[in-house]
């Protein structure tokens, strides 16, 4: 099964959040009523915060920009240019898939990273989200956080490609202290866009996700168990829903 990817504006075409939004609910409601397929948009948003159902009062912009209120899973965190943001409207086959499918989104950023940048993401226990370690904090490359609505999922990842990363000083990043945020292009030492890296992102999530979708078949029993252990957390992540 193939999962159809929409690429809904990379700069300068930057899109509104709200405008996304809308979006995915429309879709979610096809997506759930079998009038559409699972389907990943991709795309690079114009300039905002948005608050999952989590965010704290002090996680806020210290300056009172405004912000926007989401249900998805997680806190605070910014969107713009320079950033991939992914959104995958997808048919779970099993509701209690929810933790493996964060994984599974975790892990395709994770491949893309080493195979195409030679960048060592990883998984930090207790929190969602790809990471640089090994130097004196932590640095977060990628965010995850999804909403699962009978059984369809919308919200998603975002992967900081080439934006500014003074935007993240103005609030608690996911409503982390102890940590730094990071991208692509600040790793590598020359600049990695959106639309440069969002090819091989469609190609790792559409050999990924379809697994995890309600129309296609099961594969082997063993397969699922080696997910499932590869991308087991023993403690919550921030940005699964509970």
């Amino acid at each position: 099964m193939e999962l159809p990817t929409r690429n809904l504006g990379f700069d300068p075409k930057l899109v509104d959040y709200a405008e996304a939004l809308d979006l995915q609910r429309s879709l979610h409601a096809q997506v759930l009523d079998g009038q559409a397929p699972s389907t990943l948009l991709l795309l690079e948003h114009a300039d905002v915060y948005t608050a999952g159902r989590r965010t704290e009062p002090q996680d806020r912009p210290k300056d009172g920009t405004p912000v926007v209120d989401v249900d998805r899973g997680g806190k605070i965190t910014w969107h713009g240019r320079g950033q991939l943001v992914g959104y995958p409207i997808l048919k779970l086959r099993n509701r209690a898939l929810v933790k493996d499918y964060v994984c599974a989104l975790e892990q395709a950023i994770i491949s893309v990273l080493a195979a195409d940048y030679g960048i060592r993401g990883e998984r930090v226990e207790g929190r969602s989200g790809v990471w640089i370690t090994g130097g004196p904090a932590d640095k977060k490359i990628a965010a995850v956080g999804i909403r699962v609505h009978q059984s369809v999922t919308t919200h998603g990842f975002a992967l900081n490609c080439s934006n500014d990363l003074s935007p993240f000083s103005n609030i608690v990043p996911c409503g982390i202290s102890d940590a730094g945020t990071t991208t692509v292009s600040a790793e590598l030492g020359r600049t990695v866009t959106p639309a440069e890296i969002s090819e091989r992102m469609a190609a790792e999530l559409g050999r990924t996700l379809p697994r995890y979708t309600s129309s296609e078949e099961s594969a082997p029993s063993g397969q699922h168990a080696e997910e499932r252990s590869a991308c087991s957390t023993s403690q919550p992540k921030e940005g699964i829903p509970s």
